[in-house]
């Protein structure tokens, strides 16, 4: 088993991570009837697409616009015309479910004397209500949102806040994503990565690769505790 020495920090993604991102069509699945999934995974890619172009753009909004773009996107490109419904999956990305190993994975760190902190490209609002929907403030140091920079993942300077914020060095934090690209990215940077594929994706083809793979959180204490 791999295991990570010397760390001080465990810095997670929140979207994908920690929330369960498709959570917010999953609430409101009857009332899109056979389109759910496909409005889910289209909402999630553009999303993410979003962010990328925009950074490359110099054109920042925060990750509320991108999130509701990405939505009406979707709802478009799947013939969804239904403007209670597209009111309702907005305001459910702010209580999304937290995947069921996550609050006791942070608590174990914590008590072990890890400092604990999201790095998202959320933006403020969204990460504060995520993370009280979940209740897991009390096991977290930090929610550090790009927001503060104008910029998105993987721009270097979003994992620089990390180790700006909690005072360490880059080999001494575990960085925790399940998107394989900021996985990849983090490792670029210089932390320690365990990407947590909880789908079973395909390894990216980038010039960086995380250090471990695991399927959920509940490998991590293993890897990064003595």
């Amino acid at each position: 088993m791999t295991k990570f020495i010397g760390i001080k920090a465990c810095v997670f993604d929140a979207y994908g991570t920690l929330f369960d991102v498709h959570s917010a069509v999953g609430k409101h699945r009857s009332r899109l009837g056979g389109k759910a999934d496909a409005v889910s995974g289209t909402w999630r890619a553009k999303q993410l697409e979003y962010t990328w172009q925009r950074t490359i753009l110099d054109r920042y909004v925060d990750f509320w616009r991108v999130t509701a773009d990405g939505l009406d996107f979707a709802l478009d490109a799947h013939g969804v015309d239904d403007a209670a419904l597209r009111e309702d999956l907005l305001n459910a990305y702010l209580s999304l479910d937290c995947y069921p190993e996550v609050p006791g994975v942070l608590n174990a760190l914590k008590e072990a004397g890890l400092r604990t902190a999201i790095l998202s490209n959320g933006s403020p609002m969204m990460l504060e209500a995520a993370v009280e929907s979940a209740g897991i403030g009390g096991a977290l140091d930090e929610v550090l949102s790009v927001d503060e920079l104008g910029m998105y993942k993987p721009s270097p300077e979003v994992y620089q806040l990390a180790t700006d914020a909690l005072g360490v060095g880059r080999g001494q934090v575990s960085f925790q994503s399940s998107n394989a690209w900021d996985a990849a990215a983090a490792a670029t940077f210089g932390f320690r990565v365990a990407w947590c594929n909880r789908f079973g994706q395909a390894r990216e083809r980038l010039p960086d690769a995380p250090d471990v793979e695991i399927r959920t959180l509940d490998e991590l204490p293993a890897i990064v505790l003595p």
